[in-house]
């Protein structure tokens, strides 16, 4: 015990100010929760899960679709009142919906909004919490200018997930420039990290426990094609891969028109990097993927699939569609319900579109009705049920490797290659185990139904 210097006055306690952290949107988004939130703890900010604790609501947001900026409004109004309820709480706002608020609208919605973060501003976000007690916009863009940040290994970086699953965001922004979508007035151009810094910032990561590190990008197969370094994802993931320790790479998310043979044969190798891609294709309509402006033919689709499918043992292909895009006709849609009935993807999402505003397509004549969209993104997504139930039954009494996500005295929850975290499913253990997150263990599976998968812990015993 420090002893009492006789007539010193007592140490003044000072309290450090608390932060709330809520992170909406995808697992990109996710990574820049935490670099935000590192960011705060080394300039004094401490964290907390209960927002009656905190004194400040930091919601970083999604701006992608209507849906996410709903989202996001929900929240700002959650965070709205629990302002009110104690003098001298903020509100702080990051990410995309400050991005796509360009014309600051949505700010004059909810005045009680201290602080809007613009993405470039992630460097230093405790410098614009400052400046909240006197109202100022800190964030106000100046000019135009699409952002240019990007994180790298030197950041400070609190993982939010479980122990044993972290994101490596290896590059930001996008160059493909697709008709249909804002992500590069939102995130700016494609700007990719280098091979060390993704393999430094890799190795801290698994060093402290991750067993599945997911690499993700807006394209991860686009990483390395904004600059003259001569690096790209198979030499990434090469680099990843050699390093020491128990662990597997997952991939999210893949353009068709990037996938080389290079990658496909590091796919095809196994080891650490897992069968599983995501592979968004938007459509198959040669005319409508033009009008996308998608970089990619339908043959070459099929040819990237085929090849895939070949090569790749156990692969799972994840895409997604977009229904109604302006134009599409009830053929065309027919043409993409056939072409997903043919390859049969082990996961699927459908979109129904939505114009975005200061997007190229938002401008197309032959606008298809909402109604009309999403009357066959539903139409699609029944079909894709079916498939997948099938699937399902298909692998009863099949064996797998799985990571262990969950688990307490009455089950467990385990995921294969065929699940991504947070995205696709899981599959349950039922009975009390022994086993501990983050352990790979194999399993068994004994049964499929309403959508879900039922296992057993397996050692190879006889069937």
């Amino acid at each position: 015990m420090r002893k009492k210097i006789p007539g010193a006055p007592a140490a003044a306690s000072v309290r450090k100010p608390t932060f709330f952290p809520v992170s909406l949107g995808c697992p990109k988004n996710l990574v820049d929760s935490e670099v935000l939130s590192g960011k705060l703890l080394t300039a004094g900010y401490m964290i907390t899960f209960d927002p009656d604790d905190a004194d400040v609501y930091l919601i970083n947001t999604c701006a992608f679709l209507p849906e996410a900026r709903s989202e996001a409004a929900q929240e700002i109004g959650r965070a709205a009142q629990w302002k009110a309820e104690k003098a001298g709480r903020r509100i702080a706002v990051a990410g995309c919906l400050v991005e796509y608020d360009r014309m600051n609208s949505i700010r004059k919605s909810f005045p009680d909004v201290d602080v809007w973060i613009p993405v470039d501003d992630y460097a230093d976000p405790a410098k614009l919490f400052a400046a909240a007690p006197e109202k100022k916009d800190a964030a106000k863009r100046s000019g135009k200018a699409a952002p240019c940040y990007l994180c790298d290994e030197k950041e400070p970086r609190l993982q939010l997930t479980v122990p044993h699953i972290a994101y490596l965001k290896i590059c930001d922004g996008c160059n493909n420039c697709c008709t249909y979508c804002a992500i590069p007035k939102l995130r700016g151009k494609l700007r990719s990290r280098s091979i060390a810094s993704c393999v430094a910032e890799a190795k801290t990561l698994i060093g402290n426990g991750v067993k599945e590190l997911v690499v993700i990008a807006q394209d991860v197969t686009a990483f390395g094609m904004d600059n003259d370094r001569g690096e790209d994802l198979p030499g990434l993931l090469k680099a990843l891969m050699a390093i020491p320790g128990d662990f597997r790479i997952r991939l999210l998310y893949t353009h068709p028109a990037h996938i080389s043979d290079e990658l496909i044969d590091l796919l095809a190798a196994g080891g650490k990097l897992i069968p599983y891609v995501d592979i968004p294709l938007q459509h198959v309509s040669p005319r409508i993927l033009k009008a996308m402006n998608r970089h990619v033919t339908r043959e070459r689709i099929i040819e990237v699939l085929t090849v895939l499918r070949e090569r790749v043992p156990e692969l799972i292909l994840r895409t997604t569609f977009i229904t109604g895009f302006p134009g599409e006709t009830e053929k065309e849609f027919q043409e993409l319900a056939d072409f997903a009935k043919k390859f049969r993807f082990e996961r699927l999402g459908v979109f129904p579109y939505s114009a975005e505003a200061g997007t190229p397509a938002a401008k197309l004549p032959d606008q298809v009705p909402a109604a009309v969209s999403e009357q066959r993104a539903a139409a699609l997504m029944k079909s894709q049920r079916a498939r997948l139930g099938q699937y399902y039954r298909k692998l009863v009494g099949t064996e797998m490797k799985v990571i262990v996500d969950e688990a307490d005295d009455f089950g467990a929850w385990v995921r294969g290659a065929l699940d991504a975290p947070d995205i696709d499913g899981a599959i349950y253990i039922p009975g009390a185990s022994r086993v501990h997150p983050g352990e790979f263990k194999s399993i068994r599976i004994t049964a499929a139904g309403g959508g879900n998968l039922i296992g057993e812990w397996w050692k190879g015993k006889k069937k």
